[in-house]
């Protein structure tokens, strides 16, 4: 396992820190029906996941990510993958608190997919219990924030429902899985509002 990066443990999914190891087991998890994955970038076949794999990697060596593996507990399978991303360090003046913080200030939760016999079960709402418990409580960040894309009512509902607040719609954010500008939407938690947030996905979990 990578040094830098722990790993988050739950009682249906494990996180583990992304390597090459993973190639393997990411390849089976994406070769689902492709109408799963209509508005999320998932790799298919060695090459494509190798190549993504790689890009995490290197995010990873630069700081700028923190990709993870996620791990079927019941079975050991790797179910998929998310990370953390655009984390942001604020250039706090010297001399101020926030300066002598070792953890990032913001960051986003994104490259999220899980394969299909993974839909549907605990093993989302845990991996989001698990990474935004890890960015508030051991980081202590201001805020995380999730794109989805605009058409992706799916996403966009299961973010409100855990208490996500809507920020509004990015035109022409980033390349869309189909090739065009699309447009996302933004959606975010502040540190304040965390609390709640972790007592509805703790309730969805016992609920699962």
């Amino acid at each position: 396992m990578n040094a830098r990066q722990p790993v988050l443990h739950g009682t249906h999914v494990r996180l583990e820190p992304l390597e090459r190891a993973h190639i393997a087991g990411l390849v089976v998890a994406a070769g689902g029906d492709l109408a799963l994955y209509q508005w999320s970038a998932v790799p298919r076949g060695t090459a494509e996941m190798t190549h993504y794999v790689g890009s995490a990697l290197a995010g990873r060596e630069a700081g700028t990510a923190v990709p993870f593996a996620t791990v079927r507990i019941a079975d050991g399978a790797v179910v998929g993958s998310s990370r953390f991303f655009d984390i942001e360090r604020w250039p706090w003046p010297s001399g101020h608190p926030g300066a002598r913080r070792s953890g990032p200030d913001g960051c986003e939760i994104g490259y999220t997919w899980l394969a299909a016999s993974a839909i549907r079960t605990a093993a989302n709402t845990e991996a989001k219990l698990l990474m935004l418990t890890h960015a508030f409580e051991e980081w202590g960040v201001r805020r995380v924030c999730f794109h989805t894309d605009a058409r992706n009512e799916r996403s966009r509902t299961a973010l409100a429902r855990i208490g996500a607040h809507f920020e509004g719609v990015l035109r022409a954010h980033r390349l869309g899985t189909d090739l065009t500008a699309r447009d996302s939407a933004r959606f975010s938690i502040l540190a304040a509002e965390w609390p709640g947030v972790k007592q509805r996905l703790r309730e969805r979990l016992a609920r699962a």
